[in-house]
């Protein structure tokens, strides 16, 4: 695996170190530290920067090689992933306030959306990896997500826990949601979200990696961080799904941006497939008949 983690040079970056040292160390991954100037005469106090840097990484097993570029910043960490195909991309997340969309630098958002590897976004002191919270939506595509979620969880020895959280329905709709809220019967049914959920456990489970499901009612940003609340995880997994056309980007739902405002421990931007086609009305009708 390769990861490159990415670093101004500042003291504020070092977070972003010691959370790419937790995982580069357990994976014995390939590791790049790229630092960005966005001057050339900045260049050479960047470098002696990144070299302190790297004695943080060292003392965890890692050589790290170091790269600095110049410019402007999503724009050299786009090219340097263009460069060399990373596994895995570790960045901070300065806090700007909590107002508008955006409540951390608006870069972090942008390099998520311009990139093709997964992006580990550092908050907060992370001492341990030792519980992972994805947040599933219950559908197919996330499943890549769920993969690389598990390699990452069987290297530092955590568990996974799939949080699925449906909106409340209708009071006629009672049945189903006792349906829903029983996990095991749930994951025993034919529908859709069962099979789904079921198969993504199953893969967690053959990597190696300790794996439960978790079934929330309500709006869903706010039974997200509920889950977090109680379970005291380490890091919460979301994901993105690229957009189609010609330019290559990502696209960032409203539920991932609301996560990286509000977290206040790591998140993994994953990337999700795209979306099978054939999940039509007519796959909906023999779901709900499955139920009965």
């Amino acid at each position: 695996m390769k990861i490159l983690l990415c670093s101004d040079g500042t003291s504020s970056a070092e977070t972003a170190i010691s959370l790419g040292g937790l995982l580069g160390g357990a994976l014995k991954a390939e590791t790049a530290l790229l630092g960005i100037a966005e001057t050339p005469r900045d260049e050479h106090p960047l470098r002696d920067a990144l070299q302190k840097q790297a004695e943080l990484l060292r003392g965890r097993g890692i050589s790290a090689d170091i790269i600095v570029q110049s410019g402007e910043p999503v724009r050299q960490i786009a090219d340097q992933t263009l460069k060399t195909s990373y596994d895995l991309v570790v960045i901070g997340a300065r806090w700007t306030g909590a107002t508008g969309h955006y409540w951390r630098s608006e870069k972090t958002y942008e390099v998520i959306k311009s990139i093709q590897p997964p992006v580990l976004v550092a908050i907060g002191e992370c001492q341990q990896l030792k519980r992972f919270l994805v947040c599933t939506g219950g559908k197919e595509f996330i499943e890549q997500a769920v993969q690389f979620t598990g390699k990452l969880a069987a290297a530092v020895n955590a568990s996974v826990t799939l949080l699925h959280v449906m909106a409340e329905p209708p009071a006629m709709y009672a049945d189903l949601v006792r349906l829903e809220e029983n996990v095991d019967q749930l994951l025993q049914s034919k529908s859709e979200l069962g099979t789904n959920l079921r198969r993504q456990k199953r893969e967690l489970e053959r990597l190696g990696v300790s794996a439960e499901v978790r079934l929330r009612h309500g709006i869903v940003i706010d039974q997200v961080f509920e889950e977090v609340r109680e379970g005291d995880y380490d890091l919460i997994v979301t994901g993105t799904s690229q957009a189609r056309g010609l330019l290559r980007h990502y696209i960032m739902g409203d539920l991932t941006r609301s996560i990286l405002n509000r977290a206040n421990c790591p998140v993994l931007v994953a990337r999700a497939g795209k979306p099978q086609p054939g999940r039509t009305l007519w796959r909906a009708i023999k779901e709900i008949f499955s139920r009965r």
